[in-house]
């Protein structure tokens, strides 16, 4: 069994470009107030991974051109499509206008866990991910039409958000070539 590492032009990245042109996954991941530069960073890289269609940055949430997001993104705010919006309720309510399913990742009284969410193949999704010490704000939180959570066995109650991006949109991506 060989273990040799791939190279970087055996890996058929696809160029911006390409990227643009692409089909994409119908997510949009909403950040909502998110402070860290390196969070915001690592979730277009993320987004970019995933094909996701956009990423709506609200809020206090930085927006590229930015030196510390373009450190953890490495390029990525040139492929993923972004938009900022002043608030979260005005990108959410954007996304209901347009048919997408307004998912909070939030622990609630009634939030799902992520292992029994399923999407379905053909809608769209927004996920609203929250700021790294409140958690998405209670006011969006009443407006989204479900909230999953992340089952956690340890001393935390939350994962960092770009850890959390990455988890949600690898079980949405698996599930969805599944169906």
């Amino acid at each position: 069994m060989s273990r040799r590492k791939l190279d970087n032009d055996e890996l058929g990245r696809k160029t911006v470009s390409s990227f643009k042109s692409a089909r994409k996954n119908p997510v949009v991941i909403v950040l909502d107030n998110i402070r860290s530069l390196n969070n915001i960073g690592s979730v277009f890289r993320t987004a970019d991974a995933f094909l996701a269609e956009s990423l709506y940055l609200c809020g206090f949430t930085a927006t590229p051109p930015h030196r510390e997001i373009h450190k953890t993104a490495l390029g990525a705010t040139d492929s993923v499509e972004w938009r900022y919006f002043r608030s979260t309720k005005e990108a959410v309510i954007t996304l209901k206008e347009r048919g997408y399913l307004i998912v909070s990742l939030e622990q609630t009284e009634s939030s799902i866990p992520l292992n029994t969410f399923f999407p379905d193949k053909d809608r769209g999704y927004a996920l609203v991910f929250g700021n790294e010490v409140r958690g998405v704000d209670q006011e969006i939180v009443d407006i989204s039409d479900t909230c999953v959570e992340i089952p956690q066995f340890g001393t935390k109650h939350s994962f960092n958000i770009a850890v959390s991006t990455g988890i949600v949109l690898w079980d949405l991506y698996t599930k969805r070539a599944a169906l």
